[in-house]
Formats: C-alpha cells, sequence, structure tokens
C-alpha cells in the first residue's frame, strides 16, 4: 500500500533529521541543498520509481541520477530509510573506506546508479543510460536531479537539446530551483529566467510545481510518465535548508558545519 500524503511528509522530516545527523557526524557536508530537494526524494523513492531495495541492480528498475551531487547526504537517507543498506551506515558519511562517500559512488553504495561530482553532467548520463535503454528495448525511465545553480553549465544545455532532439521520453529531469548556490543568489551571479520557457523552447514538457508539495510532486512526475515523444522537465521551486527556520534561505548554510548546540536546535525545528 502506497504511504497517505501526511506519511510522506513525516518520511521527508526523518529523511532531513538523518541529513542533519550525517553532516554533525561527518564534520562537514552540504546541509543547505540536502534539506531543499528532501521532498522530491520522498516522492521518487516512495512513489515514482519502479524499484526493488531487496534487489539494487534488478535490470529493469528506474535508474536516478544526482547530477547536485553535494546532496548527497538526502540521497543516501533516502536509500537507508527505504532499506538498501543499515541505517547505521549514515553515520560513516564521509569517513575514510566507507560506503558513504562525499559524491555517490555506485561502486561502494548500493541503490546508487551513477558516480557523480563535477556539476552538469547528470543529464547526458541520464540521456545515454535511455539511449542505451531504447536500443536494448527496455521499457525503463531515468530520472535526474539537478541544482538551479547547476544549470549555469553549458553541457545541461547541450544535453537537454539532444534528448530533445533524441525524443528520449523516458527521461525526466527535476530541477531543484531553490535559488541559492554556494557563490550567493543564483539569479545574481547568472540569471536563469525565465527558466521554464527555456526548457519548452528546448522542446522539453515543462512542469513546475511547489517542490515541498508531495501532491503536486506526484501529480507532476505521474504527467511526466505520459508523455510521448519529448522529454519532461519538472521545476520544483524550493527552499534551501527547508524545514529548519534559522536555516531556510540563507546561503550560509550551503555547507556549514554545524555544531552540536545548532544540531540540537535544528533537530527540535523537525520533532
Amino acid at each position: 500500500m502506497s504511504p497517505t500524503s501526511s506519511e510522506l511528509r513525516e518520511i521527508a522530516k526523518i529523511v532531513r533529521r538523518d541529513v542533519l545527523t550525517m553532516v554533525l557526524e561527518a564534520g562537514s557536508g552540504h546541509v543547505g541543498g540536502s534539506l531543499s530537494c528532501a521532498d522530491i526524494l520522498v516522492a521518487l523513492y516512495w512513489q515514482v520509481l519502479r524499484i526493488r531495495p531487496e534487489r539494487p541492480t534488478w535490470e529493469d528498475r528506474d535508474r536516478f541520477v544526482l547530477s547536485k551531487a553535494h546532496a548527497a547526504p538526502a540521497l543516501y537517507a533516502a536509500l537507508a530509510r527505504r532499506g538498501y543498506f543499515e541505517m547505521r551506515d549514515l553515520l560513516t558519511f564521509r569517513k575514510l573506506k566507507s560506503k558513504l562517500q562525499g559524491t555517490p559512488d555506485p561502486h561502494r553504495t548500493a541503490g546508487v546508479d551513477v558516480s557523480v561530482g563535477s556539476q552538469g553532467e547528470g543529464l547526458s548520463i541520464a540521456n545515454g543510460i535511455a539511449v542505451s535503454a531504447r536500443r536494448a528495448g527496455k521499457g525503463f525511465r531515468v530520472y535526474c536531479l539537478l541544482g538551479d545553480g547547476e544549470l549555469q553549465e553549458g553541457q545541461v544545455w547541450e544535453a537537454a537539446l539532444t534528448a530533445a532532439h533524441l525524443k528520449l521520453d523516458s527521461v525526466c529531469a527535476i530541477v531543484d530551483r531553490n535559488g541559492l548556490m554556494g557563490a550567493g543568489a543564483t539569479d545574481e551571479i547568472a540569471a536563469l529566467g525565465p527558466l521554464a520557457d527555456k526548457w519548452r523552447a528546448f522542446n522539453w514538457r515543462v512542469s513546475e510545481v511547489d517542490g515541498h508539495d508531495l501532491d503536486q510532486l506526484t501529480a507532476a512526475f505521474t504527467e511526466a510518465s505520459s508523455v510521448k515523444g519529448q522529454p519532461a522537465v519538472i521545476i520544483a521551486n524550493t527552499v534551501k535548508g527547508k524545514g529548519v527556520p534559522f536555516m531556510e534561505g540563507k546561503v550560509e548554510w550551503h555547507d556549514r558545519k554545524l555544531t552540536v548546540d545548532v544540531y540540537e536546535e535544528a533537530m527540535k525545528a523537525l520533532t
């Protein structure tokens, strides 16, 4: 039975608490962008992706590419909560020889499909997976989560052009549109707007939703899966640091170290 909206919201809160614990234990990590995409990952891993956590390499599973790789804590928390590996492994994040490195590695971590790290490359990888699946006659879909700051990379738009040209309707991109990046406000560094129109101009089917509304997210994913002959993108409007009021919308929490006092205050906000 699929979880209810209320249950999904509680899961997202738990994932956010896991992120804080991991970053505190590691002494480093990207909090803000992990918290902003937590609802997107919960929608994917609990509602959308066709997966079998007990068989991580099942050939017909949907694939997921975390192009905004610095949000690895949120992905690891979602994977652990879905049963890909033990919860205690989360406490080894970024530690020497841990399966949970700073950016995802499929050779170490069950449930991770692709090694990522350099910004802007994920959508190209998603395209390659989709082309390979088409040639092999496979019907699985490929989902790729991008940060909005990442859209300043030219390779993203080359990949967008390619996906539309090849009519890769099994590709679904999701943009975590939180408006901030490590160096400041995304639109002050290199303005992206009008973002939806740009994707449409590249012949993508576009949906724009509240990235913290799980019902809207699920509906957008359902719509995206029905599109034929063109790829789909969901622009998810989010808040960096979502769920912890003193972190929300603050660029300094992009990758700031947590102290015990800050951690405890943040955890109270997520109870």
